[in-house]
């Protein structure tokens, strides 16, 4: 299943921004072409006020409803920047993972893909932040937790380290988080010494760091983590910018290790969860590695490989 909604493809946070429209346009053309061309499709519902509150404070929710502009550009920090259509945009990308969730435990389909933006990873309890408004993969754990789940891992492959996602659940032993990212890098969190209740769990990779040393992070220290927890339910933070084409990061991956990951992660939501895996875009800012690396990841996703 892919969820998606045109409002998505309007949030422009300004000219020469990284976070463009045009990464949207880049995930997308990846289904118009076999074999995802026969995924289907759902239009993605808004997230509503309670379930918002769920993973942030009152006053970043006020912050950014009161920050949306009638025209123009406004700015809620040097990176993160709304347009008339954001606020539409964002409430429909956490909806569509409040609905992928539903969707898997409903048993109407047991994978998701959730093709939407602005980014959350970076959003925090009290803070909108690296061009994220409000925290769509978190705002998606949280739901799980109140449809009776127990277990909830949350994945993050973003050459950033999801602050927000960690920040909101570091003292909830219900979601385990585990990350690689490169060190250092924005927004400099995401320490091996970050353990939370020690459901959190950071791998670093040194700038230039390629396949090898990525597949021995997951390999011999996150994918058994995972493995142990025993998670109902795996969400994906899928952000491409680890590619080596990336504007924003020094990393060195191809599409085949993200397919690689994606691949192992289906087979432990197989062994403890039912095979139920959502994930949703997070960064990534090479339109080339975006439409290939979302081709790996949701052939992999999708039993495609």
């Amino acid at each position: 299943m892919l969820l998606s909604h045109p409002s998505c493809a309007l949030h422009n946070p300004g000219p020469g921004h990284p976070e463009s429209p045009m990464r949207l346009a880049a995930v997308l053309s990846a289904f118009d072409t076999a074999p995802l061309a026969g995924i289907a499709r759902v239009e993605a519902p808004p997230a509503s006020i309670e379930q918002l509150r769920r993973v942030h404070d009152d006053a970043l929710i006020d912050r950014v409803f009161a920050a949306a502009p009638r025209d123009g550009i406004a700015r809620l920090d040097a990176d993160t920047a709304m347009c008339p259509q954001s606020l539409d945009a964002a409430l429909h990308a956490a909806g569509a993972v409040i609905a992928a969730v539903d969707a898997v435990l409903q048993e109407r389909t047991d994978r998701a893909f959730c093709a939407v933006r602005p980014p959350g990873h970076h959003a925090t309890r009290i803070d909108a932040m690296g061009f994220c408004l409000f925290n769509s993969i978190a705002v998606g754990a949280a739901h799980a937790l109140a449809q009776g789940l127990d277990r909830v891992a949350i994945i993050d492959f973003d050459v950033h380290h999801g602050n927000g996602t960690q920040d909101i659940f570091s003292r909830d032993a219900r979601v385990l988080y585990a990350s690689s990212h490169q060190w250092p890098l924005y927004p400099n969190t995401g320490a091996e010494a970050e353990v939370g209740l020690g459901n959190i769990h950071n791998a670093t990779l040194l700038p230039g760091a390629r396949s090898l040393e990525f597949r021995e992070a997951w390999a011999q220290r996150l994918l058994p983590a995972i493995e142990a927890f025993k998670p109902q339910l795996i969400l994906i933070s899928a952000g491409f910018d680890a590619h080596r084409l990336d504007p924003l990061a020094q990393l060195n991956l191809g599409p085949e290790d993200f397919a690689w990951l994606t691949h192992a992660l289906v087979l432990i939501a197989e062994r403890h969860g039912g095979g139920r895996v959502v994930s949703a875009l997070e960064g990534g800012y090479s339109l080339t590695a975006l439409h290939e690396c979302t081709t790996a990841h949701c052939q992999a996703l999708f039993g495609m490989r």
